[in-house]
C-alpha cells in the first residue's frame, strides 16, 4: 500500500443510520483504500471519518458524531488519506491464464475488474483459486487475432 497522503475533494448529503450519522459521497471513490480512516476537512476543521465504500456508494462515517452536519445538510469538503491510492494490479496466474486461453482482461470496466478482483481475492484454497481463475477466464472475450 502506498505510504503517499492523498487529498480528494469529495462532497454530497448527510444521513442518518442506526449508529449515527453518515456522510454520504456524490459519488463513488474509486482507487483508494476504503474501510479504513481518514480525516475530512469540513468547514474549516478536521473530523476523523471512517471511510466504507460499497458496490456503488461511499459513505463516511464521523468517529464523532457531534462533527456531523445536520441529517439533510448538503457539504463539501477534503477527505485526506494518509494511507494513499490502491492499486489494482491482475495477479499473474490470472494474467497468465487469459493469455494462454487467448482472452482478453481489458474489455472490464472499472466496477467488472473490481468484482473480478475481489472474487479471486476471497479465494480460501488453491482449489477454489484455479477454479475461480477458471470461471473468470471462461467468461472473457476471446482476443481478436490478426490476420497477416
Amino acid at each position: 500500500m502506498a505510504s503517499t497522503t492523498v487529498n480528494v475533494f469529495v462532497h454530497g448529503t448527510v444521513t442518518h443510520g442506526p449508529e449515527g450519522p453518515l456522510l454520504v459521497l456524490s459519488g463513488r471513490l474509486d482507487g483508494h483504500d476504503t474501510f479504513l480512516r481518514g480525516n475530512l476537512e469540513l468547514a474549516g476543521k478536521l473530523v476523523p471519518v471512517r471511510i466504507l465504500t460499497l458496490d456503488d456508494v461511499t459513505v463516511l462515517r464521523p468517529v464523532d458524531h457531534s462533527a456531523a452536519p445536520p441529517a439533510g445538510t448538503m457539504w463539501q469538503g477534503t477527505l485526506h488519506l494518509p494511507h494513499g491510492l490502491r492499486p489494482r494490479t491482475v495477479p499473474p496466474d490470472l494474467q497468465d491464464s487469459a493469455v494462454r486461453e487467448g482472452r482478453s482482461l481489458t474489455t472490464l470496466d472499472e466496477a467488472e475488474l473490481r468484482y473480478v478482483l475481489t472474487f479471486l481475492s476471497e479465494s480460501t484454497t488453491p482449489t477454489i483459486r484455479r477454479a475461480r481463475v477458471e470461471a473468470i477466464v471462461s467468461a472473457l472475450p476471446m482476443v481478436a487475432r490478426s490476420t497477416q
